[in-house]
């Protein structure tokens, strides 16, 4: 799963147990959805397909993300095997108050099969009173509704006016608008194949379900190994003038150890040189190099990494990553629009033998307030 580094001193995400998905046996009214400018049209269905066995070995699948959508004060995208969330946005004029968010998710495939799971993760990192008063129960229209209850959740929201967060003693800690809320399930209703049927949340019907499970792709990659190359000061000057990484990119008295190159091994003798090339007053960009003894060469990635499909500079074919890290064999780029991290890029890569490969995608389009981001894509990695 791809990791949230930059977050790690922060306090937790208050994640919740999955719970079942919403029951064809709770009559859930059909509400007119909520409209956003630009989006007056309904998304086109899925088309229902038998359920295919899991590939095991690669299948060289270009990566092709997901897109997010915003209704009003709610944004909604699902990735690449129809695993959809829709998170809760502030008002502009909320941004850097004390602030709760949430994000519901459901998972792709009928409840008959096992499928459609409703999910629930409250994000509280950015709100100095939940860190002491922790999330313990909600109210929809004045209705309680038990905390980890994320299907109820998500049916009671779809014909509502008010959504209310509360603490253990039934203060309230945040209220969230829910405008919008019926429109983005909706949409998640026609994306996934359920509307119509008996599985959707909001657009219901008698039909039985047919959501289909797609697939994910599958990566081949290599396991790391070996000791990683020790570069010497002519490599390192030549990956500088290879990727336009000029020192005067930093401020001047910048601590030396922001432009040292971090070097990993990637196995069969490779290694995986990330470059400080540039950095603002939140992002540090590496351009990436392949180090193969005494030959070096810019990374090749499947897709667009960073900030720019063209790379460290858009004036050369070096690609890079955003505040980069590399563990357990992933590589990780995370592309903040802003420094409060509401909003940005979040991917991780592995390495197949020959280049860098997308295993996952996380972004959210919207800077307002919300910092658990929506994945756009995933793919199984096999080592």
């Amino acid at each position: 799963m791809l990791s949230k580094p930059i977050f790690s001193a922060l306090a937790p995400l208050v994640m919740l147990p999955l719970t079942t998905a919403c029951s064809p046996s709770q009559p859930t009214p059909q509400p007119k959805a909520d409209s956003a400018p630009g989006a007056s049209t309904e998304p086109a269905p899925a088309t229902p397909t038998a359920p295919q066995p899991p590939p095991t070995t690669d299948t060289h699948a270009p990566p092709k993300p997901g897109t997010t959508k915003t209704f009003t004060d709610w944004t909604v995208g699902c990735d690449n095997g129809l695993r959809c969330t829709l998170g809760s946005l502030l008002p502009d004029a909320s941004i850097g108050e004390d602030t709760i968010t949430l994000n519901l998710t459901r998972d792709p495939g009928s409840v008959a099969s096992g499928g459609g799971t409703v999910s629930l993760a409250i994000e509280t990192r950015n709100d100095q009173a939940a860190t002491k008063r922790p999330p313990a129960s909600f109210t929809v229209d004045g209705k309680p509704i038990a905390l980890r209850d994320a299907a109820a959740l998500a049916a009671a929201i779809a014909n509502a006016q008010s959504l209310k967060i509360l603490d253990a003693n039934g203060a309230t800690l945040a209220t969230v608008s829910l405008k919008g809320a019926a429109a983005a399930l909706r949409y998640i209703d026609a994306q996934q194949g359920r509307a119509g049927s008996t599985d959707a949340i909001v657009a219901k019907g008698p039909a039985p379900s047919r959501a289909p499970t797609p697939a994910l792709p599958v990566i081949a990659a290599v396991a790391p190994s070996g000791s990683a190359a020790k570069l010497t000061p002519a490599q390192i000057a030549t990956m500088r003038k290879r990727g336009t990484c000029d020192l005067g990119n930093f401020p001047p008295g910048a601590d030396p150890e922001l432009f040292a190159p971090e070097v990993h091994a990637l196995g069969g003798g490779k290694s995986l040189a990330i470059l400080p090339c540039s950095t603002g007053a939140y992002n540090l960009i590496g351009a990436l190099f392949i180090i193969d003894g005494a030959k070096i060469t810019p990374a090749e990635t499947d897709a667009p990494s960073g900030f720019e499909e063209t790379g460290a500079d858009s004036g050369t074919r070096v690609r890079s990553v955003v505040n980069g890290s590399f563990e357990n064999g992933i590589l990780t780029s995370y592309a903040k629009a802003r420094g409060l991290g509401d909003c940005g890029v979040i991917q991780g890569f592995v390495w197949d033998g020959t280049r860098l490969r997308l295993s996952e995608q996380s972004e959210m389009g919207e800077c307002r307030g919300n910092i658990d981001y929506i994945t756009t894509w995933r793919a199984k990695v096999v080592r």
